[in-house]
């Protein structure tokens, strides 16, 4: 659902209650500015940010995980970037 921000403003009260079963967008100048969703919704967000964001040394990684890392190829499209990686 994308809302107006003036709509979304006026009803503020009606949205607030479907916000409770679906995520509603809210829009300024045809543009999505933010969306408003329930209480849930948003501190399961907030867990799964910070879970994805762990860091760990590459010493923990299974030796079958750091194998495929080391295998693995940049898709050909992004091949510009290999120079990155070589010595100067």
């Amino acid at each position: 659902m994308d809302i107006p921000a003036s709509e979304f403003t006026r009803n503020f009260g009606r949205y607030r209650m479907i916000a409770q079963r679906e995520p509603i967008a809210v829009s300024s100048h045809g543009t999505v500015t933010g969306y408003f969703v329930a209480p849930e919704e948003f501190e399961a967000f907030q867990r799964f940010k910070q879970q994805s964001r762990r860091s760990f040394a590459t010493r923990e990684l299974p030796q079958e995980k750091a194998e495929a890392i080391s295998a693995s190829r940049v898709d050909p499209r992004h091949a510009r970037l290999d120079a990155l990686l070589e010595p100067k």
